[in-house]
């Protein structure tokens, strides 16, 4: 995919990714957003937790890699790499497959408040901020570490993409878990 089509269809995905924290979890209460589908099972604050970790890692990175590889917009389509390929396939919202987390990523059990929808708010108009420059930049340029395995870089462009699919599977979870609480706590009234 050409970079144009490509930055727009990730923008469309993080604002749409805005809006669900936006009408679906700033309005609950705080017993929906921290209800356990299962013992071992995330809430809504552990899923946005999660993401907020992930955010705190590559927001800067991204950020680092689009103000050093700035040039003209390319028409090169979009590559991927091998470690891109895989990143995105572990990540995949459409997977049915569970990967561990590893553990300063997992927030199970963490004592969280309401505040963790506005950091998640936050990162998005900074990743926004991202893809609007990320125009300027060249998006097959292998910039952005890996986080479980700094060594492995993957390209700015794969990078992004991860972000926002690994963002759309955990608010995926995170609205079952929501939903589960819903049914959960009518049975109980």
């Amino acid at each position: 995919m050409k970079p144009a089509p490509f930055l727009t269809q990730l923008q469309e995905q993080a604002h749409a990714q805005q809006e669900i924290i936006r009408s679906e979890f700033l309005p609950a209460d705080a017993a929906a957003l921290n209800f356990k589908p299962h013992a071992s099972g995330w809430s809504v604050l552990e899923c946005v937790e999660h993401l907020n970790r992930y955010s705190r890692f590559y927001l800067p990175h991204l950020e680092r890699a689009i103000t050093i590889t700035q040039q003209p917009l390319l028409s090169q389509a979009v590559r991927y790499s091998w470690i891109g390929r895989k990143s995105l396939d572990v990540v995949n919202p459409l997977g049915s497959k569970k990967y561990k987390t590893l553990k300063h990523l997992n927030p199970h059990n963490s004592h969280l408040t309401p505040q963790v929808l506005d950091e998640f708010l936050q990162h998005q108009d900074k990743l926004l901020h991202l893809l609007e420059a990320a125009a300027k930049a060249d998006l097959n340029k292998k910039a952005i570490p890996v986080e479980f395995f700094r060594l492995l870089k993957m390209r700015l462009g794969e990078a992004l993409e991860f972000l926002l699919l690994h963002q759309q599977r955990h608010l995926l979870q995170a609205q079952r878990a929501k939903e589960q609480a819903r049914h959960s706590i009518c049975l109980v009234v």
